[in-house]
């Protein structure tokens, strides 16, 4: 069968908070200018929002930009910030800091907790309301050229292949969205954007992207335990000095309380294992009050950019851009990124809109070279310049000296210094021999406050048709046992926060890696940390993955 194609000005792939932001801002000044516009955003989720994983506390700077009156149109922004707290956790006590040594970019006064999956069905709302096209379901599988090399456009992952590459009676194949513009906002290691990346040389000039790896569980706690608007960031215990890590707990409406867990994926120690930490955290003496007598409600990992300014790839290319954590803008300080990916989406929107403007009604055929200039003159690379030496100087000093250094230069100097420290290596060249470490031991679950992967992948609601071929690959299959379990120990075992990887013994003994591909919750860790880069993850069929609610 060949495939269908569909032409539009504008395909958007990823219905995340920068895709979306995109599509309302091409809408808003096609509507102001009296003109058509046809944009479609791709989401390869099973509805905007299954995917979508976050904190999350949001500066509404640029939801106030793109839709001043939000609030009287039923965002879902309510839960405004009433108090908060910073601890250093030792072994059983806690440090607590007084908000005023906080440097500024950690204060919290002005901001919405929120559930970021339900804004982004909000924004989705508006964005169909205006007469943006969105089609959930629908992975955006393989990037299209033109025949000067451009990017057209996108084709969708075909339906009804089966494990063995055969194509099954339910077959249907894919379909080819054109755009005179393709915009990808995938998120964090987007597959499409990863390989844009590598064949437009996107990345040549800039620091290797360090990554983060965030564990989420939402809980319906115990009304004595819940303080509506409460917002505490915990730093130290259960991590030692060399491991950046910290934690959040948000405490939204009717009694919930979104916990979640942060492990710099520059870790060292193969034995470690995120989800583990993440659980070992919550049975700490001054957090584990919270959760007594409650009930976990749904959980969910996904990788996250903390690379920030110095890491950014070009955004540009020939026929379309990244936007969104599909380039990395989350500020890491603030820990909170989804207020700059809406703003990077907004920018592109206005250059593009400005591309058909000056081209008319012919392809534009040329990059939007007005984006990143504008980027570069927004308030985002304002925020991202003083933020940029956080993170590297953790790498740098550990956690007490970084402490220390970033308390001076963001609550002093505001970001104000002459230098600028690197990112050196990748994550995944950041592991040391297992032989040169130690073997971490973790508590047993106790099915209370703690839990184990398999249980908590159940509540993440996550499906995959498994008769389908495997959307996570191996380069190599033989390193895997000759490479990863002899040198490392496999440390997929333990960096996957959903039980996807398994070394087992054949009948004859011998060792193997088992993907349980069923269980992935879409997080990319895998991609992200596998020492030999071996793993490739790539799209599953459309709807396929974890389905978040409140999340």
């Amino acid at each position: 069968m060949s495939r269908e194609a569909m032409e539009f000005d504008v395909v958007i792939v990823g219905a995340g908070p920068a895709g979306l932001a995109a599509a309302i801002r091409l809408k808003q000044l096609a509507s102001a200018a009296e003109r058509e516009l046809s944009v479609c955003v791709l989401e390869k989720g099973s509805e905007v929002g299954a995917h979508i994983l976050s904190g999350a506390v949001l500066d509404p700077r640029a939801l106030n930009e793109l839709l001043p009156d939000w609030a009287a149109n039923g965002a879902p922004v309510t839960c405004a910030v009433r108090e908060e707290q910073f601890m250093f956790l030792t072994g059983a006590n806690a440090i607590r800091f007084p908000t005023w040594l906080l440097p500024p970019p950690m204060r919290n006064h002005g901001n919405y907790i929120i559930s970021l999956g339900n804004l982004c069905r909000w924004l989705a709302g508006q964005a169909e309301a205006l007469g943006v096209e969105i089609y959930p379901g629908f992975a955006a599988a393989e990037v299209l050229y033109d025949g000067d090399g451009g990017v057209r456009g996108v084709a969708t992952g075909d339906m009804g292949i089966g494990r063995d590459g055969q194509r099954k009676a339910s077959y249907q194949p894919g379909m080819e969205l054109l755009g005179r513009y393709t915009f990808f906002a995938e998120g964090c290691r987007g597959s499409l954007s990863k390989s844009l990346m590598e064949r437009y040389g996107l990345r040549q000039g800039a620091d290797p992207q360090t990554y983060g790896i965030g564990l989420k569980e939402l809980w319906e706690v115990d009304p004595e335990n819940h303080r509506q608007g409460l917002v505490l960031h915990t730093a130290g215990w259960p991590a030692d000095n060399g491991t950046y890590a910290g934690s959040f707990l948000y405490h939204l409406e009717n009694n919930q309380v979104v916990v979640g867990y942060v492990v710099g994926l520059d870790y060292e120690n193969p034995y470690l294992s995120p989800f583990e930490e993440f659980q070992r955290f919550k049975t700490h003496p001054v957090i584990r009050p919270t959760f007594e007598g409650g009930k976990r409600i749904a959980y969910g990992a996904r990788a996250l950019n903390e690379g920030g300014l110095q890491a950014l790839p070009k955004l540009i290319f020939p026929g379309g851009c990244l936007i969104g954590c599909a380039a990395g803008f989350l500020n890491v300080p603030k820990i909170k990124g989804s207020h700059n990916a809406m703003k990077s989406g907004m920018l592109a929107a206005e250059a593009a809109f400005a591309a058909f403007a000056a081209a008319g009604e012919a392809a534009p055929g040329a990059l939007l070279a007005a984006f990143p200039e504008a980027l570069a003159q927004s308030w985002v690379h304002q925020e991202l310049h003083a933020a940029r030496n956080f993170r590297p100087a953790f790498a740098k000093w550990g956690l007490l000296g970084a402490t220390l250094y970033n308390g001076a230069e963001q609550l002093l100097l505001r970001g104000r210094v002459p230098w600028t420290f690197r990112h050196h290596r990748p994550d995944h060249a950041s592991l040391k021999c297992k032989s040169d470490c130690t073997p971490i031991a973790y508590p047993k679950p106790d099915g209370k406050v703690s839990f184990d992967r398999l249980s908590s992948v159940f509540i993440s609601n996550t499906n995959h048709e498994e008769d389908q071929p495997a959307h996570l690959r191996l380069t190599d299959p033989a390193i895997p046992v000759a490479v990863n379990l002899a040198e490392y120990d496999a440390p997929e075992q333990r960096y996957c926060p959903a039980g996807v990887y398994e070394i087992v013994c054949e009948g004859d003994g011998q060792p193997r890696l088992q993907i349980n591909a069923q269980n992935c919750v879409h997080c990319k860790t895998c991609d992200i940390k596998d020492p030999r880069q071996n793993i490739t993850w790539v799209v599953p069929e459309g709807g396929g993955g974890p389905n978040y609610p409140n999340m």
